[in-house]
């Protein structure tokens, strides 16, 4: 899918998928949301705003108040994709949500997929 077809889709459509696919692996909409705001600074309240006001997933992802340092720490593939590879800014920083989804889905624990340089 094309960035800018991608950036004109609906958050709340693009969250719930994501919760949707978290679900059906036993995982929690709180979850994604934590997620959510570990990559980009958005609060819960920002988050629940964004899903009602009819915002762009490229509003989520280019107004983020804080992308956090250690987003450049996720690494390997998804849907196919390297994500380091990715030179797009706004793809790298999709990739990520999708790679930190994915892992949650998979079952991995909370404090291995929101990674920390203090961590390491």
């Amino acid at each position: 899918m094309s960035a800018a077809r991608l950036a004109a889709m609906s958050f709340a459509d693009l969250r719930a998928a994501y919760v949707a696919k978290a679900e059906r692996k036993g995982r929690t909409a709180a979850e994604v949301d934590e997620i959510l705001r570990w990559a980009t600074g958005w609060d819960a309240r920002q988050l629940a705003r964004l899903g009602t006001s009819g915002a762009t997933f490229g509003t989520f992802i280019d107004d983020a108040p804080r992308r956090n340092p250690d987003r450049d720490l996720v690494t390997g593939v998804v849907c196919g994709v390297r994500v380091e590879g990715v030179a797009d800014p706004f793809m790298r920083e999709v990739r990520i949500i999708d790679k930190l989804v994915d892992e949650l889905a998979k079952g991995r624990p909370m404090e291995r997929i929101l990674r920390s340089r203090l961590a390491a």
